[in-house]
């Protein structure tokens, strides 16, 4: 049975104002039911120059890295940031019930493999990280160094009192203003057009499934995902590539989240780990500071 799929009009993204950047689009297969779904993703720079790979999380899009996207690729690297299954230029399903934690990594592996992409920084924050690490731990051999910032690999800890109240919210709100939500994590203020950006991928309640539902897959307490989260640790328990983590000083959330990984991924040895200055959504508020973080590890 195939799953319905849902596609945000090119006329929704018209408007959206210093994201210039060539859309570009690949079609994977759902490994369930064979559903083909198109992931969009930002790909600039050199073909052959060492990957950086910026993954966003819940519930922004590509857009979230516009900041840092030209940057990075002034410095001769290969910037790519791809549109998770759910948000912004990428497909979306219509029922909750068709999202997962473990399809999530399932169709961003399948879209890496078919890009074959090699020798990654992975610089990834909030579901970012919790995907990206997953990856990384299924394919280390494809990534080279990592950069975290406000983000994680939880397994099963009790999680902070704001993101219960941002997981209850998710699901019992009667409206779900992606935009503003967006606005509550960053201690800038954004314009109206930049508010207007992260909503556009979403025309109306029907394309916010997956939004609505990510808080909820988060591996707090007794989750099902806690038993890949402890595989993908045993990775990172092994991990001497650099690892550096940049969280910012202003996130309720992930505030302190450098002390799971400081010490105990091998990596993080060594490593010029620095504090960011903002909220939730770093990139909007210290996206020179995210870059500077890059360039320290990256492998040329």
């Amino acid at each position: 049975m195939s799953l319905k799929v849902l596609r945000t009009p090119d006329a929704a993204f018209e408007a959206v104002e210093g994201f210039d950047f060539l859309p570009r689009y690949l079609t994977i297969k759902d490994p369930e039911t064979q559903t083909p779904m198109r992931v969009h993703y930002v790909d600039e720079g050199p073909r052959d120059a060492p990957v950086v790979l910026m993954l966003h999380g819940e519930p922004t899009w590509s857009y979230l890295y516009r900041h840092m996207i030209g940057p990075v690729v002034a410095e001769g690297l290969r910037a790519v940031a791809p549109d998770l299954i759910g948000f912004g230029r990428s497909d979306k399903l219509a029922s909750k019930q068709d999202y997962s934690y473990a399809k999530h990594v399932a169709w961003m592996r399948l879209w890496l493999e078919a890009l074959d992409l090699k020798n990654i920084t992975l610089v990834c924050q909030d579901w970012g990280s919790l995907i990206g690490l997953r990856l990384l731990a299924e394919m280390p051999d494809r990534f080279s160094a990592v950069v975290l910032s406000n983000g994680g690999l939880p397994a099963g800890q009790s999680g902070p009192a704001a993101f219960k109240i941002w997981r209850a919210f998710s699901q019992f709100s009667p409206v779900f203003p992606i935009g503003k939500i967006v606005q509550g994590g960053t201690k800038r203020r954004l314009s109206p057009a930049e508010i207007a950006a992260y909503d556009a991928p979403f025309p109306n309640a029907r394309y916010k499934a997956g939004a609505r539902i990510f808080p909820s897959f988060v591996p707090i307490g007794d989750n099902v995902a806690v038993p890949d989260q402890l595989k993908a640790w045993k990775v990172l328990d092994t991990w001497e590539k650099p690892f550096l983590c940049c969280f910012s000083d202003g996130d309720p959330v992930t505030r302190g989240g450098q002390r799971l990984f400081v010490g105990r991924v091998p990596g993080t040895a060594n490593q010029p780990h620095t504090t960011l200055h903002g909220g939730h959504f770093i990139q909007e508020d210290d996206p020179q500071g995210f870059v500077a973080s890059i360039m320290k590890v990256v492998t040329r």
